[in-house]
């Protein structure tokens, strides 16, 4: 039987600071096809015909490309929900410490992912290369496009319009100042202690 799973539910999904319950609910909505689309894919591979296997059309092809989107949707959205609904600030302890060594200082990691978010097209990540054992903001423009193998996602920030427009219009600062503001920096420091670095 084809792996099936369930849209989990986020204290994040109610009126935060500055990010209205509406664009919150909304948004849930749109997590919540992900998770479907998800199942619905999974069961159609175990029928598939893999014979037909091609790489310009095949329903393997197709099926397989759009599991990769269905996925990303759902494992970004588990990142970006969990860790909001917090007051803001900033981390402590060997979390802050770990962005000061490769950032410089907190404020520059804080400017550097918001510039990150105004050129991203879906998706900004701090993410932790255990090969070169630092931590980067990397860029995705779509659900399907984190860009390094190897590196570990612990905080998602959610530049679709979708995220932003019902409280903000096209006014993308201001959605990435309200998200600071509602960050949970205990989740974020969890996230970062499952990494198991030193």
């Amino acid at each position: 039987m084809a792996h099936q799973i369930t849209a989990k539910q986020f204290k994040s999904i109610r009126a935060l600071d500055g990010i209205s319950e509406r664009t919150m609910v909304e948004h849930h909505k749109l997590y919540q096809g992900y998770i479907n689309k998800y199942n619905e894919i999974m069961t159609k591979l175990e029928t598939v015909d893999q014979k037909s296997a091609h790489q310009i059309f095949s329903d393997l092809r197709s099926l397989k490309t759009d599991l990769a989107f269905a996925i990303g949707g759902v494992k970004n959205h588990d990142i970006y929900f969990t860790h909001l609904g917090g007051k803001g600030g900033e981390p402590d302890g060997k979390l802050k410490q770990a962005i000061v060594r490769d950032f410089g200082s907190f404020e520059q990691w804080a400017a550097d992912l918001k510039f990150t978010g105004l050129a991203a097209r879906g998706w900004v990540w701090l993410a932790y290369d255990h090969e070169w054992k630092k931590f980067f903001n990397y860029l995705g423009d779509a659900q399907n496009t984190f860009p390094v193998w190897n590196a570990t996602p612990i905080l998602a920030l959610d530049v679709y319009e979708h995220a932003y427009w019902i409280d903000f219009g096209a006014a993308r600062a201001a959605y990435i100042d309200a998200y600071f503001k509602n960050l949970d920096w205990d989740v974020v420091a969890t996230n970062y202690d499952a990494l198991k670095v030193s």
